[in-house]
């Protein structure tokens, strides 16, 4: 089961925020995330694994301040210990910096780069915030891998458009290239013909005259 809730904090865009139901559902989640998802997760603490999904032309360097603060309310609000706690810590990344291996516990990750980690301290758990996301809450049983097989498949027609659109406008702009070198091309030898002519002309009234 996975929980999904809806963040409108930012010019009321519908934002999605989920999170697995336990462990064991995290290692789905983990194993079919998409690039567009960060993580977040209690610092040091045992948490649920809270996952945002990116819209479209937002990186997760350009995370508005009121939707990172929906995450990390969230992350929080889901951490036995860390919801009794003040002043913590909760810290984030991009899902494609998620570090998976064979000797870890089911539920656990690490990360490929520590730099790309980010943070954010969370002072105290604001129930405002965490009631308004709880309000948007639907429960789902989500075929993981097929959402992710069909966000591929999508994003590989919509690459090959714009392939396809780059290829047009290159072959539309060689054609204008050689269109302007043949007119070039054109312009120059008629302009060396007409001096050839009045050359000739020049040559034959000097004769005439004699």
């Amino acid at each position: 089961m996975v929980f999904y809730f809806t963040s409108t904090v930012v010019d009321s865009l519908p934002v999605t925020i989920y999170m697995g139901l336990d462990k064991h559902e995290n290692e789905e989640l983990i194993r079919w995330g998409w690039d567009e998802d960060v993580w977040f997760h209690v610092d040091k603490m045992s948490s649920a694994h809270v996952y945002l999904r990116l819209p479209k032309d937002m990186s997760i360097t350009t995370i508005p301040e009121a939707l990172l603060k929906d995450c990390a309310q969230l992350t929080k609000a889901n951490s036995i210990q860390g919801n009794k706690e003040c002043n913590l810590r909760v810290i984030y990344t991009s899902w494609s910096n998620l570090k998976k291996s064979n000797s870890m516990d089911v539920g656990q990750v690490g990360f490929h780069s520590d730099k790309a980690v980010y943070k954010v301290n969370v002072e105290k758990r604001v129930n405002e915030v965490v009631n308004r996301l709880n309000k948007t809450k639907v429960e789902r049983f989500p075929e993981l891998r097929v959402e992710r097989e069909q966000r591929d498949s999508l994003l590989r027609r919509e690459q090959h458009k714009v392939e396809q659109q780059r290829r047009a406008d290159n072959k539309e702009k060689e054609q204008q290239r050689r269109q302007q070198a043949d007119t070039q091309s054109y312009k120059t030898l008629f302009e060396t013909a007409e001096m050839t002519s009045n050359k000739d002309a020049t040559g034959y009234d000097s004769d005439d005259f004699m």
